[in-house]
């Protein structure tokens, strides 16, 4: 079965406001490459797709209130060549959600890693990660 994997289709997560979450991964480097709507017997439910670090964000605006928790998927992790210069440049851009003062350092963790988290637009959450 393995043998018919072929890498990530996307990053499915709910958004309260679908403008808003396109402008924030636009601002943090990601590229929108298509917008769409889907008829729901609750009404039209908006989506979009968002490349960001390498894979691909559909951004789900429901056409009824979503629960914005952490959920079935807690966060998504973007490989990253430099956690402090990459943090910079977010917060450069504006972004200010970042969990803890500065990044953790794990050098036993999976052969060793450094990561970093912020929140998106709908409480998504985001980790930078360099494995050392």
């Amino acid at each position: 079965m393995k043998e018919h994997y072929q890498g990530l289709g996307h990053v499915a997560i709910y958004t309260a406001d679908m403008d808003a979450s396109i402008a924030f991964y636009e601002k943090i480097g990601g590229a929108l490459s298509q917008q769409a709507s889907l008829s729901t017997p609750e009404g039209e439910k908006k989506l979009a797709l968002v490349s960001f670090g390498g894979i691909t964000l559909e951004l789900i605006q429901a056409p009824t209130p979503m629960p914005m928790t952490e959920g079935n998927v807690p966060h998504f992790a973007i490989y990253v060549d430099d956690i402090d210069q990459t943090a910079a440049a977010i917060k450069a851009a504006g972004v200010d959600t970042f969990k803890t003062p500065e990044k953790a350092v794990l050098p036993s963790l999976f052969g060793g890693l450094e990561n970093w988290f912020f929140t998106g637009p709908s409480g998504e959450q985001i980790e930078l990660l360099k494995m050392l």
